[in-house]
């Protein structure tokens, strides 16, 4: 009996966070909108323009961080870092210290793209066995709780790129969130609606029982007993002290000093398997970026255990369709790009994983005669009804914040950094004043599974930076957050930007689509041909078209990403800037 009742309430658990977002506000029946005497219509700003340095990033306090940092005398690199630790404090819906980071960092010096996976490990002193009994036959492992909690991995991310690319002290660089989390900052408008339903749904399963410690994250995040509105001050002064902490004792205050001795204390006490030890051998890796190239743009994302090559799988196969031809926000331009996605996840499910445990065939994956085959596989006027995974040996013979920095000298950094699902595990360790993030409910159960869960591994990321160079030299750092949005963000802002002429700010304010149920690197099957979820200004025609085609639609959610870029003249050396509308941030420049 009390397995069953733990099971119902597993299963109510992942009802309730299955999904971060809720349904989009109808659009009004007649558009209320102004009009722009130039750009494409649906443009919301011009993108910004600077000379000697630009930054974007999901909250406007941030993006003017970087620029201060910049003016300073940093690099982008350490600008980053304390736009980084600023949305950590004023974005806690979306990314935090209990997180992990990637990036992608082009040195004018050496004229060469880095790439950083900065991602923490699963709990040495548990095996799949002790996970198993702990879920007490539950088929996925819960988002909330001390099951889904890895070792944080954003510190240590932080010094591996101050210690290659920074200049200034890491005393300058956490100054300014140190002081906002002391003095405090206003809400802005979409954080304060995130906030909000986020701590409803963390409260809704901690009264299941599913969260082991509640009121740590209570005493952070409400104010009064209620989470802070658009406008209201907002303070962490527990956070400001982590910060200093860092200052003071470097990545060693975090990894082998008194953090990582506090959150030993605090999972001890609530019964946690994450340990002292699982901190002090952290360690972050420099990876070789992996590339395609799509009509003569090199586009560059990290491999696995992210989930970046899925978008450039997603290109070499779309570079086989005449996409111009199709036309923008046409019914066969999307559905060619939905059939992609439909292919390339099934590979995604199948082959990506911890490249310590199981090497994915990064290069049979993105092969020319892969692709060609994959491609082969559409129809290019009717939905496949069955996909499934290709057999890459045989050509050959596996929620989140982004942003992004260019500094006078050109080095440019395209860095992501999240929690997980929602704010995280619902867990803060005392007095720290960051969540835990749940990245471990991204690992499969079934012993065969390359992104099975073992002790000391990293999980199946989402998070992915990304950046384009053409003919050798860069020309645009971007991203776009949303857990399995990111590689089809991210193909539809390269298909808007290459194959339809738009620019920077266009290309992110256009129109989405986001197709769900494909099969996942958890172990969860296809849902027969899934759902596709369109932004409401996608035309009626093109929705019935697309009906046609054998395609299921599905409602605007919201759940379309948060986009930010610099695009770089390679002649000029110019910038270029584009910010999220569907965000609260900002391009800023100077």
């Amino acid at each position: 009996m009390r397995q069953r009742a733990k099971l119902v309430a597993v299963t109510a658990l992942i009802a309730v966070m299955s999904f971060t977002l809720e349904v989009a506000a109808e659009p009004p029946e007649n558009p209320i909108a102004g009009d722009r005497i130039s750009g494409a219509f649906f443009e919301t700003r011009s993108p910004v323009v600077a000379q000697h340095g630009i930054a974007a990033t999901a909250h406007p306090l941030a993006s003017q961080i970087a620029i201060d940092i910049l003016k300073k005398g940093g690099t982008a690199v350490d600008a980053a870092i304390a736009a980084n630790a600023a949305l950590g404090l004023m974005e806690p819906v979306a990314n935090g210290l209990g997180g992990d980071l990637f990036a992608i960092i082009w040195d004018p010096k050496t004229k060469k793209l880095y790439g950083l996976n900065a991602s923490g490990r699963s709990p040495r002193g548990m095996d799949l066995g002790d996970l198993k009994e702990r879920l007490n036959g539950a088929s996925e492992i819960p988002p909330v709780g001390v099951l889904p909690v890895s070792v944080p991995g954003a510190a240590d991310g932080w010094f591996e790129m101050h210690k290659r690319f920074g200049k200034l002290p890491m005393s300058a660089i956490l100054q300014p969130a140190i002081s906002y989390a002391e003095d405090g900052f206003p809400v802005t408008e979409v954080i304060d609606y995130y906030w909000d339903m986020n701590m409803r749904r963390l409260e809704q399963v901690a009264a299941l029982g599913m969260i082991d410690e509640f009121d740590n994250a209570r005493a952070t995040y409400l104010v009064d007993g209620h989470t802070p509105k658009e406008g209201e001050i907002f303070k962490n002064p527990d956070l400001a002290k982590t910060y200093r902490l860092l200052v003071q004792k470097g990545r060693h205050g975090f990894y082998k000093g008194r953090i990582a001795k506090t959150i030993d204390a605090y999972m001890k006490r609530i019964g946690g398997p994450l340990r002292y030890e699982d901190f002090a051998s952290h360690t972050s890796d420099w990876v070789e970026p992996q590339s395609i190239n799509y009509r003569g743009y090199d586009v560059w994302e990290l491999p696995p255990n992210g989930q970046g090559i899925a978008a450039l799988q997603m290109l070499k196969i779309l570079e086989g369709f005449d996409m111009k031809a199709a036309g923008f926000m046409s019914a066969k331009s999307l559905h060619y790009q939905i059939e992609a996605k439909r292919l390339v996840f099934e590979d995604r499910a199948r082959f990506y994983a911890d490249p310590d445990f199981s090497k994915a065939p990064v290069e049979a994956l993105l092969s020319e005669k892969y692709a060609k085959a994959r491609a082969a596989l559409i129809n290019p006027d009717q939905a496949r009804d069955e996909v499934g995974p290709g057999d890459p040996a045989a050509i050959a013979d596996g929620d989140t914040t982004y942003l992004t920095v260019a500094d006078k000298d050109g080095m440019m950094v395209s860095l992501i950094q999240s929690n997980f699902r929602g704010m995280g595990s619902g867990l803060i360790p005392d007095g720290l004043g960051f969540m835990l993030q749940n990245r471990g409910q991204l690992f499969a159960l079934q012993s065969d599974h390359p992104n099975v869960y073992a002790p000391g591994k990293r999980p199946f990321h989402t998070i992915i930076p990304a950046f384009v160079t053409k003919d050798g030299k860069p020309w645009m750092s971007f991203g776009l957050m949303g857990g399995a949005m990111q590689p089809q963000g991210h193909t539809q802002i390269i298909v808007n930007m290459i194959d339809y002429g738009l620019n920077v700010q266009a290309a992110g304010d256009a129109a989405r689509w986001r197709h769900d149920g494909s099969a996942q690197p958890t172990g969860a099957v296809r849902q027969g041909k899934g759902i596709v979820h369109l932004e409401n200004n996608v035309p009626q025609d093109v929705r019935d078209q697309l009906t046609r085609m054998g395609h299921t639609l599905g409602a605007s959610d919201g759940g379309f990403g948060g986009y930010q870029a610099i695009l770089r003249d390679p002649k000029t050396g110019i910038y270029s800037a584009a910010s999220e509308m569907r965000k609260d941030g900002a391009a800023i420049g100077y």
